[in-house]
């Protein structure tokens, strides 16, 4: 049920909160002191300081200081949109619209983000810079999905402001103001993308007209589908490479084009290529087909045919030998099985 996919959307939210206090300063005297952040829960801050209370020691907590949490995870409800809608965008790398995505769930993280002072002067400096942009939210726009280069405003909404002051005892014992700042991000949860070109079409109706029979309109349609392999399983090497390649070339010169054919699949290196025209030894390609990476070759470089030789299968018929030799685990959306394509462009 479940594919392994990881688009570190929690961790750049994090992040991405955590940059909008990491530049506060307040004004002491003459200087002006730069508050450090980190990461962390509020009651290890404060052990620190109980227990390191001598201001000369090297490792006492320097205040004022900040730190922030990741408090907690809760479904929106309201923001949901329909659960099964897909939307196709732009695949980062060549800019055609190859990538297929459920629409995003909405879930809102909590954090807190404590503030740490010796005298309530600095508090009011440090919270004095942040209140004024949480109105009482603050967007802030986050590249939720690489693969896609989605990018969200993500409201950053201020609950709450409470102030403590726990100081006790006599004169030796240290001071700590802290505020806390409660927070609700309201992000998205992506999950895996796709290729487009993987979609499944299994069965469709459609409704035309013949001539003036206006009575049945209604037609359904079966699509046949053809394997293919995605790589030389054969090692059929047909020529060799006259030259080196960048990653963006897509023209260029083989050893020997004889035996290279149009509108059929090569392989280089660990790329995919499709072969447009040939004149002479010099062949024109597309490069990185299906997901393969497009990388520089060097001259010499083995250029493999992919299904340049078929087979019969009795319950198949004429296919390409590296279809037939499809390994079990191959890429090809399923286990051991074939990546289906229709046999005709219909628009359903």
């Amino acid at each position: 049920m479940f594919e392994y996919f990881y688009n570190e959307i929690l961790r750049r939210t994090i992040i991405g909160f955590g940059t909008l206090f990491n530049s506060i300063e307040v004004q002491q005297e003459n200087s002006v002191l730069r508050i450090p952040l980190a990461y962390g829960p509020t009651q290890k801050f404060l052990a620190r300081i109980e227990q390191s209370p001598d201001l000369n020691k090297p490792t006492a907590i320097t205040l004022p200081r900040m730190s922030f949490e990741f408090t907690g995870l809760t479904y929106d409800p309201s923001r949901k949109v329909t659960t099964t809608q897909t939307f196709i965008a732009k695949d980062k790398d060549d800019g055609t619209e190859s990538r297929k995505s459920f629409m995003p769930v909405p879930y809102n993280m909590q954090f807190e983000l404590s503030i740490f002072t010796k005298l309530n002067d600095d508090a009011l400096q440090i919270v004095e810079q942040i209140l004024p942009y949480f109105q009482p939210s603050y967007n802030l726009t986050i590249e939720l999905v690489d693969q896609i280069k989605e990018k969200r405003d993500v409201p950053i909404v201020l609950e709450s402001v409470t102030m403590q002051d726990d100081y006790e005892g006599d004169f030796s014992t240290r001071r700590v103001l802290y505020y806390t700042l409660r927070f609700t991000a309201k992000t998205y949860l992506f999950g895996p993308t796709s290729t487009a070109s993987k979609d499944i079409i299994k069965r469709a109706t459609v409704s035309f007209v013949t001539g003036t029979d206006t009575t049945n309109t209604t037609r359904e349609l079966t699509y046949s589908a053809t394997a293919r392999a995605l790589k030389s399983y054969t090692d059929n090497v047909v020529t060799t490479l006259a030259q080196d390649i960048t990653a963006t070339t897509k023209t260029f010169e083989v050893t020997d084009a004889t035996g290279i054919k149009t509108d059929k699949y090569i392989f280089i290196g660990d790329e995919e290529l499709f072969v447009r025209s040939k004149t002479d030894n010099k062949i024109t390609v597309d490069r990185g087909r299906d997901n393969t990476k497009a990388e520089k070759h060097v001259s010499g470089a083995d250029v493999k045919g992919i299904d340049y030789t078929t087979t019969t299968l009795p319950s198949i018929g004429t296919i390409g030998v590296d279809s037939a030799l499809i390994e079990d685990g191959d890429n090809f959306g399923f286990d051991g099985g074939f990546l289906w394509k229709p046999a005709a462009n219909l628009k359903i």
